[in-house]
Parts: C-alpha cells; sequence; structure tokens
C-alpha cells in the first residue's frame, strides 16, 4: 500500500471518531436540556400518538417550513430527499453482498444527485441575492453550503466525467471496516470527494447541520397540548419537591 493509502485510511477511522462521539455528545446535552415549560407550537396534538404523526409530518415533509415559506420549502424538501437517495446508493460500497432494496435505489440516486445539486444552488442564491437573508447570513452558512455544493459536484464527477474504479473504492470502503486495509483510486475526483465528506464528518456535530437530530428534541414539536390533563413537572423540580 502506498503512504497516501495509510494516511487517508488513518484519517477515515479518527474522522469517523469525532463524527460517532461528537453526535453521541450533542444528543446526550439535547436529552438533558431542561424543558420546565409546556410550549407546543399551536395548534398542537394533544395527545402523544398526535405527536408522534406530528414529528413524521415534520421529519417527512418539513410542515412547519411549507406554512412559512413555500420556496424555502421547496428547495430544501428537494434537497434533503435527494440526500437521503444518494445515501442510501452509497450503502453499496459498504455492504457485501448488496441489499436487494439498495440494488433498486441505484438508478433513483444516481440521478438525485442533480436534485441534490441543484436544491443547493438555490438556497445558497437564496443567501446571497436576498438582502435580508445576506444580512443575517454569517460565514458558516455560507462554508456549509459551499462544502456540500463540492461534494456534490466531485460525486457527480466521479459518475459522469471522469469515472472512478468503484469496486476498488468498494474493497477499499469494505477493508476499513473490516481492518483489512486495500489501497484507494487515486484519481483527483475521488480523493477530492472523499477528503470533503471527512471534512463534513468533522465539521457536522459541531454546526447548524445538527438540526436533523436535533428537530427531536424541540420542546415545541414534541410536547403535546395536555396541559389540562396532567400536570407539567420537569426532572430537576420533581427532585427539588422529593427533597
Amino acid at each position: 500500500m502506498a503512504l497516501l493509502d495509510i494516511v487517508y485510511s488513518l484519517a477515515f477511522y479518527a474522522v469517523t471518531a469525532v463524527f460517532v462521539l461528537g453526535l453521541a455528545l450533542r444528543i446526550t446535552l439535547y436529552v438533558r436540556s431542561p424543558a420546565p415549560l409546556k410550549i407546543p407550537t399551536m395548534p398542537a396534538p394533544l395527545t402523544k400518538q398526535g405527536v408522534a404523526l406530528r414529528m413524521f409530518r415534520e421529519v417527512a415533509f418539513f410542515e412547519s417550513l411549507f406554512r412559512s415559506n413555500k420556496w424555502i420549502w421547496l428547495f430544501g424538501w428537494v434537497f434533503h430527499v435527494a440526500l437521503a437517495l444518494v445515501l442510501l446508493r452509497h450503502l453499496r460500497y459498504f455492504t457485501d453482498p448488496v441489499w436487494s432494496w439498495v440494488v433498486l435505489v441505484q438508478p433513483f440516486g444516481m440521478y438525485a444527485g442533480f436534485a441534490m445539486l441543484a436544491g443547493l444552488v438555490a438556497l445558497w442564491l437564496r443567501r446571497v441575492l436576498l438582502e435580508r437573508i445576506r444580512y443575517i447570513s454569517s460565514p458558516s452558512d455560507h462554508l456549509m453550503l459551499a462544502l456540500l455544493i463540492f461534494i456534490a459536484i466531485s460525486g457527480l464527477m466521479m459518475k459522469f466525467v471522469s469515472h472512478t474504479d468503484v469496486v476498488a473504492v468498494k474493497a477499499f470502503m469494505l477493508g476499513l471496516i473490516r481492518f483489512d486495509w486495500q489501497p484507494m483510486p487515486h484519481d483527483a475526483p475521488f480523493m477530492i470527494h472523499l477528503t470533503l465528506v471527512m471534512l463534513l464528518m468533522v465539521i457536522f456535530p459541531y454546526s447548524k447541520l445538527l438540526h436533523a437530530p436535533g428537530v427531536f428534541f424541540s420542546p415545541s414539536r414534541n410536547q403535546a397540548d395536555d396541559s389540562r390533563q396532567r400536570r407539567h413537572l420537569a426532572t430537576w423540580a420533581r427532585d427539588m419537591e422529593a427533597n
């Protein structure tokens, strides 16, 4: 194996550790954050089943964003659905044999890359062209969008411009999982793509991108409007009453 293969293999393990531990830490902080008041966004469901249905609509269809701004909803929803298809398509590099449903996803995931790129470009143009949005946008907002756009472009180049040896990519990924390191393709699009993805994995747990798991811990979304039926008591308040 070349030195570059060893460096990337070690970097991938380090990046994965940062991603997993960072994500676990942030989710732990979300779980431990106190919710002293009942603050569901109205109209709110009255039961836990209703909350589950509301969360499903929020995660699957971005319901609150749809009510707020139709254009942002369209660009954001297209990007997220396309990203999900692209990620599902990438499972073929980490499984052997490839699951049958992953095989079925392949053509959809391949062209979803274009939809993902279109959604990202539209979201970035919104931040650049609209004065009000440009004023409240921070450098990190632009950095996140630029990073995702270049990941999408480099991924599409691997498929449609400079064909990467996907057999070698799969051997490299499976080798990392099985601790049986294999050489990776050294063409530029793949190395750029892999480097940017590893950079994203490092940034993800500490950036606004963490809204993905964060939505499940939002009191305005995960609470039922049942304050007339049961008393809401935060954990710390319950401990004080017990003592």
